[in-house]
């Protein structure tokens, strides 16, 4: 099965979000940003900081204002985090969804998916060392087709990048470059 077609069956559309099922989780990461953007930046906002909680100040104590006390300001900020939550679970397999459902904020769900499909700090430390040590020794196999490796050198970028280590497209190409076989 070609490996594009396998991770978003159904193709890329506008109007869906990617669907994820447990298997690259980078790449729907990165759709879903991408997604949600396009919506509106003030959902990708309510995920990244957190939902807006409308308050009021009671004597000296601050303290969230009843729901039926909001103006139509602090409705349409509440809302951000209700249609990011829409829009994560929409996108969610069966398997992933029961991973968040009785998450209250969008950003405590994608919080949820990313501990559980990057892991906590010390979890991507070992892999950002291990693909480190990997794009370092990166070489063209034997038999490996010009395509094949580009694919290959371009996995280990890109999961490299998404932990936080991007290099420049100098040293990219010239990576390449030099470990082309002579065949």
């Amino acid at each position: 099965m070609d490996s594009s077609n396998f991770l978003f069956p159904e193709g890329s559309s506008i109007n869906r979000p990617p669907i994820f099922n447990g298997v690259g989780y980078h790449y729907w990461k990165t759709h879903m940003q991408i997604f949600i953007e396009a919506i509106d930046l003030n959902i990708r906002e309510a995920i990244e900081i957190g939902s807006y909680i409308p308050t009021m100040v009671v004597g000296n104590t601050t303290m969230e204002k009843p729901r039926e006390q909001w103006d139509e300001e602090e409705r349409r900020r509440v809302q951000y985090n209700l249609k990011a939550k829409n829009i994560i679970t929409s996108a969610l397999g069966m398997d992933e969804y029961f991973r968040v459902p009785n998450c209250k904020k969008a950003k405590e769900m994608c919080d949820t998916l990313q501990v559980t499909h990057e892991g906590i700090t010390d979890v991507k430390r070992s892999r950002l060392n291990t693909l480190t040590h990997e794009y370092k020794l990166f070489r063209m196999n034997q038999n490996e087709t010009i395509q094949d490796m580009q694919k290959r050198f371009t996995h280990i970028r890109n999961h490299l990048a998404s932990l936080g280590k991007i290099f420049p497209n100098e040293d990219l190409i010239n990576k390449v470059l030099r470990y082309l076989s002579k065949e």
